[in-house]
């Protein structure tokens, strides 16, 4: 099948702000636990809560764009241009935001930012190690960071259209089976939980790189299916008190919105814009705890606490600008050339090793003409260029 030419899909900027916005106003206005108040946030805007209490679907579609995304990144890739691409795009604002937490609990004695947990929460890898998250929400990364071994596995063997198809029915069924068998090993591989929005996704890349066929929307109808399975599931278990029938519309909205991404039907939105709120979106979601919490510890009750959401909230922006003007930026562009310096003689040895050995007993290549006495070569008569009176 032949792809089809590739704009940047300015459509994602916005979903993703959307999903990080979501989020943030889900920790600030509609979460019935502890957080950045002194009260639960859904006590304090119990009319707006009645909403935003939702928000946590954000990262269902933010693992929805990581599928769609990550699949058309690796495609064409090798593993270790891969994770490059990765690690440079993930590791300098996140390290800024655990150091950003490490300095709020240092200062105000406020958040999970304790001196012990910095090291290995700065290696992305806590959540495998038992280590509590100097911030909550990167729970998230880990299972992102599962989703990028597999697809660093698929582009070992090669992405195409084929193996593609296969990868995401192998994983659905696998993901199943673990469930079933509840072999913990799968479950943590696969984690069925998650992955019906991560192969939702991938299938929805498909669609969009080489047009629409009845098997990949068959891939999608069913990682739907899943997907609100499992999201009604967590109503009952993580999410209480979130009504099964909105989770589960507003997970089919997930699917319907993406879908028309796939289908080039919001391609009117590709705005330039656009752009820069994609750029706020990642470190927005990682410090709008860490802004919050000694903001309104002296902001709230002394101001009214609509004023001291916009301010939290406009707070919350400001340092994701801040954080990828002066971090993300200059990071991304020396550890993009020194990781490409790294992977150098990785890539030599390999050209070198795709040159044949010469066979036993074989003659030498016969040495190069010298260069010709005046012009080039196919200015001198020859075989094929000498004429026949």
């Amino acid at each position: 099948m032949t792809p089809t030419r590739h704009d940047r899909l300015r459509e994602l900027d916005l979903l993703r702000f959307v999903a990080a916005l979501a989020v943030v106003l889900f920790h600030f206005t509609g979460f019935k636990g502890a957080g950045p108040w002194p009260e639960p946030s859904l006590e304090l805007f119990p009319g707006l809560g009645l909403i935003t209490r939702y928000g946590y679907l954000g990262v269902d579609l933010f693992f929805m764009i990581s599928g769609f995304v990550i699949l058309m990144s690796a495609w064409g890739r090798s593993p270790g241009e891969f994770g490059v691409s990765r690690l440079v795009r993930l590791m300098p604002a996140y390290w800024a935001a655990v150091l950003l937490g490490l300095a709020v609990y240092a200062v105000f004695r406020l958040g999970s930012g304790a001196p012990g947990l910095i090291v290995p929460n700065l290696t992305m890898l806590q959540g495998g190690l038992g280590v509590k998250n100097v911030d909550a929400v990167f729970w998230t990364l880990w299972v992102e960071t599962h989703f990028y071994v597999l697809i660093a596995v698929l582009a070992a063997i090669g992405i195409g259209y084929r193996g593609c198809l296969v990868f995401m029915a192998a994983w659905t069924i696998g993901g199943v089976y673990a469930d079933e068998a509840g072999n913990k090993l799968l479950q943590v591989m696969l984690m069925p939980t998650w992955s019906p929005y991560f192969i939702g996704g991938m299938a929805l890349y498909m669609i969009h790189r080489f047009g629409p066929t009845l098997l990949l929307w068959g891939y999608v109808a069913v990682s739907w299916l899943l997907a609100v399975h499992w999201s009604v599931w967590r109503t009952g278990h993580v999410f209480t008190g979130s009504d099964e029938t909105v989770v589960a519309f507003a997970v089919t909205g997930v699917f319907a919105v993406m879908a028309l991404v796939a289908t080039g039907r919001l391609r009117g939105l590709r705005w330039r814009g656009l752009t820069v709120l994609g750029a706020l979106t990642y470190p927005l979601y990682l410090t709008h705890s860490q802004v919050a919490l000694p903001l309104l510890k002296y902001a709230y009750p002394a101001l009214n606490r609509w004023v001291a959401l916009a301010l939290v909230t406009g707070a919350s922006l400001l340092v994701a600008y801040a954080v990828y003007r002066l971090v993300e930026r200059p990071g991304q562009s020396w550890m993009r050339a020194r990781l490409r310096e790294s992977l150098a003689p990785m890539r030599e040895g390999a050209a070198k090793a795709s040159v044949p050995a010469p066979r036993p007993g074989a003659h030498p290549a016969p040495p190069a003409a010298p260069p010709a006495p005046n012009g080039s070569a196919s200015d001198l008569p020859g075989p094929r260029t000498t004429r026949v009176p």
